[in-house]
């Protein structure tokens, strides 16, 4: 694709990134048959290809409408395109710089202004969030059904290992986990212990910057990073192997830190370092099967169904080492039809774009549920509890599901 950048953005990093992003495309459209706004829309500008028309419009100069600004908005970033695009067209990234720009040169509504205000600020924050979700769910038996099903029950995070291992890693707690579902990171921990790694916390790192970043808080989201880098770098420095992080989406923004900070000369070489460091649990359980076969009882013949988040296997490449290690653990685990497609999470897409959200969790879960699976798994705190909002039927973490395994 031939593009012509304005003066605006011509030579800057982010320009000269979007141009070579432009020039990979071949305009095949392969990336519309496995994107689920165009999908559930129809619409051109609803997918990848008429979404990359529109940013290159931007970047050379034309005017930003509202209308352009709705498209990128719809966008799940779910990057199921690039998995499917065979010219290795960075989507992602392109998308990032283009709502950059229509922040910049489009003027958003009070009210749109005012929510993306409040959620870049209220939902990382844990001394905000956490409060207002024990009042939510005290308040839960009064409140309207629908409000009522998007507030998950409390529940307990269990113990968290004693025992000291050799093997030590780190483990991002993230911003909302610990307070929605506590039991994730402790159901972590304990697995690790259970194959003699060591899982610990470093008390300053907090969000992981992807709310922030996706919501176009670009500063935000960079200083949340930074924040994080400080907190962990120590413990790199003195031997710690990884960085598990047990929710996909935090684990996909991580593994940016490096590209997203690579302009900062304090922060660069870090970050690269954190980045390369990160790891999904999926990329370190597997090799350790065999132990966790000895230390697991038999599960039952209930079936169950998973539903890979985007940031795992789109984001982060990571495809079908949940389902082999659930498999061989003797995990009664079914496939699940167009697993491919985002369920309408994607960060607080779910809570900016409830209809269109709530259309694709619903045929999720109409998915999912083709199998009457007992419980439904996944591997991100978002699509767990987006999910859970339209079903009776559990849905939790799959590794909580091997901690409840062991004996």
């Amino acid at each position: 694709m031939q593009t012509h950048l304005a003066d605006f953005i011509r030579g800057t990093p982010a320009g000269d990134e979007a141009d070579a992003i432009l020039r990979k495309c071949v305009h095949c459209g392969f990336c519309t048959a496995t994107c689920p706004t165009y999908q559930l829309l129809g619409d051109e500008l609803d997918g990848p290809r008429g979404r990359i028309y529109l940013i290159k419009q931007m970047l050379e100069g034309s005017d930003v409408s509202t209308r352009t600004v709705g498209h990128l908005d719809r966008c799940l970033t779910c990057r199921s395109c690039e998995t499917t695009c065979p010219s290795g067209v960075e989507y992602g990234h392109l998308v990032d710089i283009g709502r950059q720009v229509a922040e910049q040169r489009a003027s958003r509504p009070l009210v749109q202004r005012a929510q993306r205000k409040f959620l870049s600020t209220f939902l990382p924050n844990p001394h905000l969030f956490g409060p207002a979700l024990r009042l939510g769910q005290f308040l839960r038996p009064m409140l309207p059904r629908r409000l009522r099903r998007k507030i998950p029950l409390s529940g307990s995070s269990g113990q968290w290992p004693r025992q000291t291992h050799q093997r030590k890693m780190l483990m991002l707690a993230g911003c909302v986990q610990p307070a929605m579902l506590p039991n994730i990171n402790s159901a972590t921990a304990r697995v690790f212990d259970a194959v003699d790694i060591q899982l610990i916390m470093a008390p300053e790192a907090g969000c992981c910057g992807a709310i922030r970043h996706h919501l176009s808080d670009t500063a935000g989201a960079l200083d949340d990073m930074r924040r994080n880098i400080d907190a962990w770098w120590p413990h790199l420095e003195q031997g710690v192997e990884s960085i598990v992080i047990n929710a996909s989406g935090c684990g996909a923004m991580v593994k940016e830190y490096g590209h997203l900070l690579r302009h900062d000369s304090r922060y660069a070489a870090r970050a690269e370092r954190v980045a390369a460091a990160a790891r999904d649990p999926s990329e370190i359980l597997p090799a350790h099967a065999a132990t966790l076969k000895q230390r697991t009882h038999r599960p039952g013949n209930q079936v169950l169904a998973y539903h890979p988040p985007c940031t795992l296997q789109h984001a982060q490449q990571l495809r079908g080492e949940v389902e082999r290690l659930l498999l061989e653990l003797g995990v009664n685990l079914k496939p699940v039809q167009d697993s491919h497609l985002c369920c309408g999470s994607a960060g607080t897409y779910s809570l900016l774009q409830p209809e269109l959200a709530t259309r694709l969790r619903d045929n999720k879960l109409a998915q999912c549920e083709a199998q009457r699976p007992a419980t439904i798994l996944s591997a991100n705190v978002g699509c767990i509890a987006h999910l859970q909002s339209g079903t009776r039927t559990p849905v939790r973490h799959w590794i909580e599901l091997v901690d409840s395994l062991l004996v």
